[in-house]
């Protein structure tokens, strides 16, 4: 203790020293931070928020009123952001841990119900092969490991790939800048997602979940341009893409601690028309978590054997004993 004291006394006389003799005005001793630069996209950025992807039922328009949003925002606030699906006979929505922010998103002071904002009804415009694709209109899809997404098998999830939407929990995006790359790495499933700038694309790079990112900047915005998906299909929480599919992007930073973020999807074999969302990354301090996600695969099989079960026909109903029947002698 007292050699760290002594440390101390030390380093204090000298910076007293240097302070005296004009070689360090004490004013200059901590120079003010600089605001980030209009092109500086880096830093650890969060989309968490009550708003998601597709419009809930609640809501008829993309802006809603400060009322509406309060009473919304109260149904959810009960569990953590999360919505309640059915009963829930375990506790989960309670004992798991939630990352769905405070209340809905405001977007230039409009309170909004959906990240999607053309079509104007806030959905997803599936084709009926898309529906088909994504198994949205068949539960038999349980019964094959080949037709279960890929997020079901923690393969990939919201955020790991474009378009960068939320979920309920692990939210939160680093973002790193090099001068002919920006790399996005995604707390959801740790993926890191590369975007080459002012590059053509490989021609050899091979299809992938990510597909292929380049981008350029046009002033202050990063555009980009995703394609390369790979086949059959990329599926991951009612996403389906096939190798045709196109993804632009472009993130502006609007101030210190927001950045705007537009994106557009096309693929005519999924949907049927392009369709566009629109959302905001708030500047965050707290830290990033490992992202282990693994019960989709370990419990696999119990999925498959649940779905095959369902499929059965139910046990045919046993006649009840008759109470006036002589009973057996022992």
């Amino acid at each position: 203790m007292q050699r760290q004291y002594r440390a101390f006394l030390v380093g204090s006389a000298a910076l007293l020293l240097l302070a005296s003799g004009g070689l360090l005005p004490a004013a200059a001793a901590a120079p003010p931070a600089k605001a980030p630069s209009a092109t500086d996209l880096t830093g650890l950025w969060t989309n968490a928020s009550y708003t998601k992807l597709q419009r809930p039922k609640a809501f008829k328009s993309l802006v809603v009123s400060p009322d509406e949003a309060r009473a919304f925002e109260a149904s959810l606030a009960k569990h953590h952001g999360v919505t309640a699906f059915g009963e829930d006979t375990v506790g989960q929505l309670d004992s798991e841990f939630s990352d769905s922010g405070d209340g809905l998103a405001r977007i230039d002071g409009q309170i909004r119900s959906s990240w999607i904002v053309d079509p104007a009804n806030g959905r997803i415009p599936y084709t009926p092969a898309g529906r088909k694709l994504l198994g949205l209109d068949d539960d038999d899809r349980y019964d094959n490991p080949e037709d279960l997404d890929a997020s079901a098998r923690c393969m990939t999830g919201n955020g790991s790939a474009p378009p960068q939407t939320s979920a309920m929990d692990a939210n939160e995006l680093q973002i790193i800048q090099t001068p002919n790359e920006v790399l996005l790495a995604s707390e959801k499933n740790h993926d890191v997602r590369i975007i080459h700038l002012n590059q053509p694309r490989d021609p050899n790079r091979p299809a992938s979940w990510a597909g292929e990112s380049v981008g350029h900047w046009e002033g202050a915005t990063l555009v980009v341009d995703t394609r390369g998906f790979r086949e059959p299909v990329v599926d991951r929480f009612f996403l389906a893409y096939t190798k045709g599919a196109v993804i632009k992007e472009r993130f502006t930073r609007t101030s210190p601690t927001q950045i705007r973020y537009l994106f557009t999807v096309t693929d005519p074999a999924v949907f049927s028309q392009p369709w566009r969302g629109e959302m905001v990354f708030n500047a965050t301090t707290k830290p990033m978590y490992e992202y282990a996600c693994h019960e989709g695969n370990y419990s696999l099989p119990s999925m498959l054997r649940a779905a095959r079960l369902g499929r059965q026909p139910p046990p045919k109903p046993t006649a009840a004993p008759n109470p006036s029947s002589p009973k057996p002698t022992p």
